[in-house]
């Protein structure tokens, strides 16, 4: 089950691409798009990652941060960025510590075959840490458009 809107993000402590650590403290402040992730360097993955590095400026100028989580470890995630220019942290979450609360892991269907993994969702967080948007089970296509017109408009209320 997916955290639900007006929730307050699970606390989490994990590290970041370049081994700093990351807490729920240290998104606070600012909104923040918390996109969970299946795997480094595969094809959609790719195409979602490389949507919001193109889109940064226009997330930014919202006033919001990206960041990435998946299981990867903390190599993978340095080679992905450097590969694909990635102008924002990846959160290695190998135990699944934040993956899990926020429903972001669990049983999913895989080429017709169930099994169990990272869910590709989303999270928009705002600057007191409250969750006020969940896209579970994303479609990469146009996803990042409809995060930044969400982010847009909870701003606007």
């Amino acid at each position: 089950m997916s955290i639900q809107a007006g929730a307050p993000l699970p606390p989490f402590s994990l590290q970041d691409d370049q081994g700093a650590t990351v807490t729920d403290k240290d998104l606070q402040g600012r909104w923040t798009v918390l996109y969970a992730y299946p795997k480094d360097s595969t094809p959609g993955c790719t195409t979602e990652a490389c949507d919001f590095r193109d889109n940064l400026a226009r997330v930014q100028s919202l006033g919001a941060q990206v960041y990435g989580i998946s299981r990867d470890s903390l190599k993978s995630h340095q080679a992905f960025i450097a590969k694909q220019q990635l102008p924002f942290r990846l959160l290695s979450d190998p135990e699944r510590a934040l993956l899990q609360p926020l429903g972001a892991f669990g049983k999913k269907l895989m080429y017709g075959k169930e099994v169990e993994g990272i869910i590709r969702s989303t999270f928009l967080v705002d600057p007191k840490g409250i969750v006020r948007h969940v896209w579970p089970k994303v479609s990469v296509k146009g996803h990042v458009a409809e995060v930044m017109e969400v982010l847009a408009r909870l701003q606007k209320a």
